[in-house]
């Protein structure tokens, strides 16, 4: 008699490793569901990340060229110099910094947004400016202040259309 209740739980054992097989293949499933969209997560910020580090880098270019630029030359482009006017050259204002960030070969620099503004020299204190505005003031002493801004779509897997909004200000003075 315990003949067949040998052979009787080496067929439930058997039923059991056969049952089980099937359970790695759910687990990967759940597993890759809550995987994937972290992965693909990552790679996105990582790509935002580099469109910061594009927008900072870029403000700070822009600023440089802005201050190289001074009260003495014009704003053209020509092969990166400087073409001196006569002494009442206007300098390079607004919109000549604004196409310099947009031809800077940055893969997104084409759709950056940049800001310019002329801060003053203070009268009382030499090393702080008092008022900013858009309004051009490229006087030796005097700082410029170029905001670089970028807007990044977000696409995330499971995660609602969304977007970044990368910003970087850099500001020097002017000495020419």
């Amino acid at each position: 008699m315990k003949r067949p209740a040998k052979h009787v739980n080496r067929t439930l054992t058997n039923l059991a490793i056969q049952n089980e097989e099937g359970g790695s293949l759910v687990e990967m499933a759940f597993s890759c569901l809550a995987l994937i969209p972290i992965l693909f997560g990552i790679i996105e910020l990582s790509l935002g990340l580099y469109c910061y580090h594009f927008a900072a880098n870029a403000a700070r270019e822009a600023t440089r060229w802005a201050i190289v630029r001074g009260s003495t030359c014009n704003g053209i482009f020509g092969n990166g110099y400087c073409s001196p006017t006569s002494a009442s050259g206007s300098g390079a204002d607004g919109g000549d910094i604004a196409q310099y960030v947009n031809k800077l070969g940055y893969p997104f620099s084409s759709n950056a947004t940049t800001t310019t503004k002329w801060c003053t020299k203070s009268s009382t204190t030499p090393t702080t400016w008092t008022s900013c505005s858009t309004t051009q003031n490229n006087a030796p002493g005097n700082q410029v202040q170029v905001t670089v801004t970028y807007v990044y779509p977000l696409v995330i897997p499971f995660v609602p259309r969304t977007s970044l909004n990368l910003s970087s200000v850099s500001s020097m003075t002017i000495v020419q």
